[in-house]
């Protein structure tokens, strides 16, 4: 059975989330709390790691995975950005929204949309979250915890434990929201049109200017 870390919400212990890290290190999957639902997560660079999060989640290569990163400036790093996108952006960042965006050389091939090169990049507003990308010092591959054939995320920490016993780790925060992201398509932009919202979740769209 996958190991359990149970941290404090808003002073996490920094011991649980390096071992939480050497595990994705080793190329391991852990469910982890966001500012939305529960994710899973996995290390960017790792091949056999990421099939095994897309089996987990029972998705393909054509599915939107997301990149969680520390602040803008890292994610501008892994997104080509113009002037336009960024200031929305600036909007929502931290907070509980995907942006779908053009994928910049820095992210493998592998993870972006294979037909539109795009992929999914969202700052969390999660303390535990947050401690846990700045002790792995790089974002994380991402995807809502929601099982194949299923339509609502799993979002208790012990019963996502059970289910999905391949894990190599749950991370406990206490109570997360059960409400998944605001997904914003971005990428109009670059050609003068709007954003198109995707999915309306648990990011106010008012708060863009949407």
């Amino acid at each position: 059975m996958s190991q359990y870390f149970e941290v404090h919400p808003e002073n996490p212990q920094a011991r649980l989330l390096k071992q939480a890290v050497q595990l994705l290190e080793k190329g391991g999957v852990l469910a982890v709390p966001t500012d939305s639902s529960y994710a899973l997560v996995c290390h960017l660079d790792d091949k056999s790691a990421v099939e095994r999060l897309r089996r987990i989640r029972g998705v393909d290569d054509k599915h939107h995975l997301t990149l969680l990163c520390r602040d803008l400036s890292e994610l501008a790093s892994y997104a080509r950005v113009d002037n336009r996108q960024y200031r929305l952006l600036k909007l929502g960042t931290p907070g509980p929204y995907t942006f779908i965006l053009e994928a910049s050389k820095e992210v493998p091939r592998r993870v972006s949309h294979p037909s539109r090169k795009t992929i999914g990049l969202r700052v969390p507003e999660h303390r535990a979250l947050q401690e846990l990308l700045a002790l792995h010092g790089a974002p994380l591959l991402a995807s809502t915890l929601i099982p194949p054939g299923e339509e609502e995320p799993l979002n208790d920490p012990q019963q996502i434990r059970e289910r999905l016993p391949e894990l190599a780790a749950v991370i406990d925060a206490g109570a997360c929201s059960l409400e998944p992201t605001s997904v914003i398509d971005l990428t109009p932009m670059g050609s003068g049109e709007e954003p198109e919202v995707i999915r309306t979740g648990r990011g106010p769209l008012a708060a863009l200017g949407l």
